[in-house]
């Protein structure tokens, strides 16, 4: 297993310059970070992720989603935590610290886990059009993350997941793929 270097931690900007959330936006909050996620969960909750708007998205991941989110994503994908972990460039240990003491991610991990949901929203809305029954955008999201592609030189999609650039990039790709493009 490589480990990823850590980057320098900026400081935390002061509460007062976060925008005060609207009674809509704490709603969403709640509804977000109490839907823990279940191996054969409804794939719609990843839709809603994926097409929620970008200041609830913003909203949320500041607000810091559940540790245990981690461990409750790999179930669904069927991909091992560490794997799952490691592509996110995610410390185990924090993880597993956070998830002991019942406490959120930081909004840089929040924003990493809930960039793979949203990749697993886009591949099931992206199936939705196409009327597939029973097709499981999260198994098949794992599978496709772990595959080299050409387009990304031989790399696995997997190993952009790490940074938020990397993940839209990803989602791109998908997209591509989607209208035949390239992938």
């Amino acid at each position: 297993m490589t480990t990823r270097p850590q980057a320098a931690k900026r400081p935390a900007a002061p509460a007062s310059a976060k925008p005060a959330a609207t009674p809509a936006v704490r709603k969403t909050v709640r509804k977000v970070t109490a839907l823990g996620l279940k191996r054969n969960a409804d794939t719609g909750q990843f839709t809603d992720w994926y097409k929620m708007d970008f200041a609830d998205k913003i909203h949320v991941i500041r607000s810091g989603v559940p540790a245990q989110r981690v461990g409750e994503l790999s179930s669904v994908m069927d991909m091992p935590k560490e794997a799952l972990m490691e592509s996110l460039g995610l410390s185990r240990a924090t993880v597993n610290r956070k998830v002991q003491r019942a406490q959120t991610l930081s909004p840089q991990e929040s924003e990493r886990v809930m960039g793979m949901q949203a990749l697993i929203g886009q591949v099931q809305a992206m199936i939705d059009t196409e009327n597939t029954p029973g097709f499981d955008a999260a198994k098949w999201l794992a599978t496709w993350l772990a595959a080299p592609l050409p387009a990304l030189g031989g790399a696995t999609p997997a190993s952009f997941m790490d940074t938020v650039e990397g993940q839209k990039y990803v989602g791109n790709l998908l997209e591509m793929a989607q209208s035949g493009a390239y992938a």
